[in-house]
């Protein structure tokens, strides 16, 4: 019998069937699961339950998903949970919004618990390839720390979301280099995960607030880098 601790996932969705059908499943291939089925429970929930993997419903009554998962993104203890959206919606701007507060990945329903199953393995593989990186790069005025996701910019530190601080981390690793926006989907998201060029944007639009305007520079036409000229 394995030692190794049960990867924890939080079921949210205010459909019984669904709730039913993929902790079924979920347990069956080994994963310790709790549910919630609205995103108030959900917040109450994640904090006490820790998961690893949140899967969250979009569409739910008292708080919807995109909501939640903005909750969930500022508290501390759950920074490296990871998030997928569950959704009978297939619209652009349901998906924008996911990525935008933070998710890992989007699936939309009907769902094959196989094909989750699949997802979920993907999130934790990529993951582990990252965990074998520098942890730290020192660039300009900025010290980026991949142990505690944050940059220290002159003594002040800040603090990015997930999904940014990669995005600030691989620029940084490649400084001077252009990449596309479907180069850094890749490497970011990863090539399983269907996310529009648009949430590449969104992401870089957020670090610039966070850092300032002079370290990633947009090349029209092209992409990004990371200028450290």
């Amino acid at each position: 019998m394995s030692d190794k601790p049960k990867i924890k996932v939080l079921v949210v969705d205010d459909e019984p069937d669904i709730i039913e059908i993929l902790t079924y499943n979920l347990e069956k291939e080994g994963y310790e699961v709790a549910s919630a089925s609205d995103g108030i429970k959900a917040v109450q929930t994640a904090t006490k339950f820790k998961p690893d993997v949140i899967l969250l419903d979009i569409m739910m009554p008292n708080q919807d998903g995109v909501e939640t998962c903005r909750q969930i993104r500022d508290l501390e203890e759950l920074k490296n949970t990871f998030v997928i959206f569950l959704t009978a919606r297939s619209e652009e701007y349901s998906e924008v919004a996911a990525f935008d507060v933070g998710a890992d990945d989007y699936i939309t329903k009907p769902i094959k618990p196989r094909a989750l199953v699949s997802r979920i393995s993907a999130l934790f593989r990529r993951e582990s390839k990252k965990e074998q990186e520098v942890s730290q790069i020192k660039i300009k005025d900025l010290t980026i720390d991949r142990s505690s996701f944050t940059i220290d910019k002159g003594g002040k530190t800040i603090t990015l979301p997930k999904k940014e601080f990669e995005l600030l981390y691989f620029l940084a690793k490649n400084p001077n280099m252009v990449f596309s926006r479907d180069e850094l989907l890749q490497n970011i998201w990863g090539a399983d995960v269907f996310v529009l060029a648009r949430t590449v944007d969104v992401h870089i639009r957020k670090v610039r607030e966070k850092i300032g305007e002079n370290y990633i520079t947009t090349v029209k036409g092209v992409g990004y880098k990371f200028d450290n000229n």
